[in-house]
């Protein structure tokens, strides 16, 4: 029996949701109901803290689940910097917990466990291990880990836990989680692991985006449900239809918070967090660590953690073999073909456009030239996207071209080759869009064409290059130096 099952208390508050029968909250968790509004301060722009939103009439929550594991309090000092440290695990705070090693240390209850069995997953990734402790505890946090880490179970599973100790929903109740994500693709993916991991709570969960009928999103919120994942714009939407609100939401997640200030949701999200409860818990998450992600950051959390896997310095995937052909615009096409002639296997291959015009000219003539291309983007319609998704997925067409609308939080399972047919226009993008591959310990492979056009990122581009210990070819190293680059037709494929 874990921790987290021992349910006690006032029996009308509570139930465990796995029955029928109206059980307790949650005891002997090593911690109190954290219900102060005194420790947790609403900071305005300029870092000062501002008047704390009333909690009259609120109730009280509990978010402090956290008891060390026999196995985990008998670490020393030197064995947690040695695991952290052949696991490149950064942390920062005060009382920061120790990393759990296994998935019995975290001490999940015993149908997440079940779940975690299913899924053939055989240890934490070092974000859950590190993560874990720390979401569990109730405090804020702060993860910065490259995609494909693992991360959306590090928030997902605590969310679990979480929502399972408070009281049950009432009629015209929000909801206890919210995600927000950047994207409908990496929404919908988020929906189903809180599905596949909540069932058997009977935790309910829906996913709110643009894109589609608002029909049926509107009745999953009217009936109640404990988890939503959503978009900035959407959720706005609902809220000012008054479909939805954020009193009881005392679980909050920002997943990919650099690529929602990318897209331009920095007011969309300040609005959405104004409406929240002060004294909630935070986790705030993100591949990169900008400027301008480290000042929401310090608007929107208290006292957090903060935990980093590898640097927050960016980088690729050590995973991922990576190729670079200088070439001109007109070649492109050409080279492209001959490549799929070279690679194409049967596995999934994954082409990057930078517009929405292009990725269907080259889907287009790809097809005309015989190969099974499908193409997704923004213009597409949702149902149109999880069309194309699907058949990605199922290798029933094993090309798609994207825009970077695809290149975050798209989880395909064994995407061999990467594929950029334009460069980026950062090198953020660079690295998210090669993570595609590589993926969960695969191995996998990254196609760059580079042009004239793209030389001024030719030096941050080496640097990538370098850190993930690769070779620099001689032509790009010389772009980096300013120099022009070489003859068309000259450069063949060369590993960098």
């Amino acid at each position: 029996m874990s921790r987290y099952d021992s349910r006690s208390g006032d029996p009308t508050s509570y139930r465990d949701r796995r029955s029928d029968s109206g059980l307790g909250a949650p005891t002997g968790f090593g911690g109190s109901v954290q219900h102060s509004s005194s420790n947790r301060r609403d900071y305005d722009d300029g870092g000062s803290p501002k008047r704390n939103l009333s909690l009259d009439g609120l109730p009280h929550f509990e978010k402090n689940f956290y008891v060390e594991s026999p196995a985990v309090r008998a670490m020393t000092d030197a064995e947690v910097n040695e695991y952290r440290q052949q696991r490149e695990i950064t942390v920062e705070g005060r009382d920061i917990p120790k990393p759990v090693k296994s998935f019995h240390d975290a001490g999940f209850p015993e149908y997440v466990m079940e779940e975690i069995t299913k899924a053939g997953f055989t240890e934490p990734t070092p974000i859950q291990s590190q993560g874990w402790p720390m979401a569990l505890k109730g405090r804020d946090l702060i993860g910065i880990a490259e995609t494909g880490s693992g991360k959306t179970l590090a928030y997902l599973l605590p969310s679990i836990v979480h929502v399972n100790a408070q009281p049950i929903l009432n009629p015209g109740d929000g909801p206890i989680v919210l995600v927000l994500a950047p994207t409908r693709e990496l929404a919908v993916q988020i929906q189903q692991e809180a599905t596949k991991f909540g069932a058997s709570s009977r935790i309910k969960s829906t996913c709110i985006y643009g894109g589609v009928p608002k029909g049926p999103q509107v009745r999953d919120l009217q009936k109640g449900v404990e988890i939503v994942i959503a978009t900035p714009g959407r959720l706005i939407d609902m809220l000012e239809s008054n479909h939805t609100n954020l009193q009881r939401v005392t679980y909050l997640v920002l997943d990919e918070a650099d690529r929602m200030l990318d897209m331009g949701f920095d007011p969309q999200l300040r609005k959405i967090v104004s409406q929240i409860r002060p004294d909630r818990q935070t986790l705030y998450w993100s591949a990169t660590w900008p400027k301008e992600v480290e000042q929401l950051a310090r608007k929107f959390l208290y006292n957090p953690y903060k935990v980093i896997i590898g640097s927050s310095d960016l980088k690729a995937n050590h995973a991922i073999r990576q190729y670079v052909d200088i070439v001109s615009e007109k070649q492109k096409y050409d080279k492209l073909v001959k490549l799929l002639e070279d690679i194409m296997d049967g596995s999934r291959i994954l082409i990057f456009m930078d517009t929405k015009k292009g990725c269907d000219q080259i889907t287009r003539q790809l097809r005309m030239d015989g190969w099974p291309a499908l193409s997704i983007h923004g213009d597409k319609s949702q149902a149109e996207r999880d069309w194309v998704l699907s058949e990605f997925k199922s290798g029933k067409s094993p090309i798609m071209t994207a825009t970077d609308v695809a290149a975050r939080g798209l989880d395909v399972k064994d995407v061999k080759y990467v594929i950029n047919y334009d460069f980026p226009g950062s090198l953020e993008d660079y690295v998210h869009r090669i993570g595609r591959t590589g993926r969960a310990g695969a191995k996998g492979t990254a196609y760059t064409y580079f042009t004239a056009a793209n030389a001024r990122f030719a030096k941050e581009l080496i640097a990538i290059l370098e850190e993930a210990g690769q070779k620099v070819s001689p032509e790009l190293a010389a772009m980096g130096r300013g120099a022009p680059p070489p003859p068309s037709g000259l450069v063949n494929w060369t590993q960098v």
